[in-house]
């Protein structure tokens, strides 16, 4: 866990650097790069099959999602690259129906959310950044989920006696989880002091806490949902290229979930 916080802290000032001081453009070139990879290992942990570039249409499609919305074209692209992605993926299935390299619909299913769908949703991030105060709304999901999994680990730690809730992730305790959705009600709200106190800018305290009981529930959702998946195909991480985090998918698999639900509630109920 060291590893992983250490690995996290490391990479928050580039993070905060693509953020702040730097074009928007920057921000959605960072999330595009996060949605290639993850969908990358996505697919490889899903053993999808290296047929007719079946792996470079997917990250190039996930990669298209995220820099179409900070343009300002986000619907149009996402619908454009979804009925490429699909073209690209069902005209070699349809070629190779029958054959000793068969294209299984499973596979096109996983191309199809790490090309579309995980794009789509990190893609929230790039258009709370298009809102008024944008550098603090982008920073709602990211502190909720990491909030959320070291409020989490440490009260597991602690004080977890309920394990086996759920058989997908059998060593983490029903005090964990309350601890993770605890955690990020309270960093939530600590965040919106913060916000209000150094930034000038009026915030609504109560909605900042809906914010983190909200935003952590589905934190939590998220993490189990790619723990599944990972179970499913029989791996421990997606990827090694963070140490002590495992893959880009493994950093951001919560990330993936909080970050649409943190934007729709921005959209619904603004608290600054």
């Amino acid at each position: 866990m060291a590893t992983r916080i250490v690995v996290g802290l490391a990479l928050g000032p580039a993070f905060l650097a693509a953020l702040f001081f730097l074009p928007p453009v920057w921000l959605a070139a960072v999330v595009a790069g996060i949605a290639a990879m993850a969908s990358f290992e996505l697919l490889r942990a899903a053993k999808v099959a290296h047929h007719n570039g079946m792996y470079i249409s997917t990250a190039l499609a996930a990669a298209a999602i995220p820099v179409g919305h900070a343009l300002g074209y986000g619907s149009w692209t996402a619908r454009a690259v979804a009925i490429l992605l699909m073209a690209a993926l069902f005209l070699p299935a349809l070629g190779r129906y029958g054959t000793e390299r068969e294209i299984r619909f499973e596979h096109i299913i996983v191309c199809l959310f790490g090309g579309v769908g995980v794009p789509l949703f990190l893609s929230a991030l790039v258009q709370l950044k298009r809102f008024g105060n944008g550098e603090y709304l982008v920073l709602l999901p990211v502190i909720c989920a990491f909030t959320t999994d070291i409020g989490a680990y440490f009260a597991g730690v602690f004080l977890g006696r309920h394990r086996g809730i759920t058989q997908v992730s059998p060593n983490k305790s029903l005090e964990g989880y309350i601890g993770g959705i605890a955690s990020g009600c309270l960093f939530m709200l600590v965040y919106g002091w913060l916000v209000q106190r150094f930034g000038q800018i009026p915030v609504d305290l109560p909605i900042m806490a809906l914010y983190g009981l909200l935003g952590s529930i589905i934190t939590e959702i998220g993490d189990l949902s790619f723990s599944l998946i990972k179970r499913q195909c029989g791996v421990k991480d997606y990827g090694a290229l963070l140490p002590g985090h495992g893959g880009m998918m493994d950093r951001f698999d919560s990330t993936t979930f909080a970050a649409p639900m943190l934007l729709l509630l921005v959209e619904i109920l603004p608290a600054f």
